[in-house]
């Protein structure tokens, strides 16, 4: 009987902890419509989207354009963000190819290098903020994921957190405007 037990509570273990397999990109490697950054962050578009903090609750919400490009295989997006209380902020993103479904991404309040990978429709970026907190700063670490769900429209989920700690989220929408 112990030893039935004990073999039940092992496979339950083994169950549980295959079901924590982390997700990466690759999952979405078959999923159309494919993600072409050089295609898709080109031209005009706009974003709009809420800040969550940990428990759920909406703190803010903001729209933005942005204006993306590509000179000599490199992508600049310039993101022009308002925030519900008024607030202006701008993000200017550089991504250079790094080989197959890889890039870098910098931007001046990200502190070194965010990794960007891309496979199918999705799209993963992995980077540290440094956002103005109180009087000083705080680097919180951005896990963005985005999701071709059409040819004009990407789905944007981003975790934050410090320390290991989910400390908020951020959901928007990016929406292709065309190229003017």
């Amino acid at each position: 009987m112990f030893k039935t037990a004990a073999l039940a509570l092992l496979l339950v273990l083994v169950a549980s902890v295959a079901g924590c397999t982390p997700v990466t990109v690759q999952d979405y490697a078959d999923n159309r419509p494919v993600l072409v950054p050089e295609e898709f962050f080109q031209g005009r578009l706009t974003a709009h989207g809420v800040v969550k903090n940990r428990g759920g609750k909406v703190i803010r919400y903001f729209n933005a354009d942005i204006k993306a490009y590509w000179e000599n295989g490199v992508g600049t997006l310039e993101e022009d963000f308002i925030f519900d209380d008024g607030e202006p902020q701008r993000r200017v993103w550089t991504l250079t190819p790094q080989g197959e479904g890889r890039y870098t991404g910098t931007a001046g309040d990200v502190i070194g290098d965010g990794q960007v990978t891309i496979a199918g429709n999705s799209m993963f970026l992995d980077y540290v903020l440094r956002i103005p907190y109180n009087d000083g700063t705080l680097d919180l670490r951005i896990d963005d994921r985005m999701y071709l769900v059409n040819p004009t429209t990407l789905v944007n989920e981003s975790t934050m957190t410090k320390f290991g700690v989910r400390v908020g989220e951020i959901l928007l929408v990016i929406e292709k405007r065309g190229d003017r």
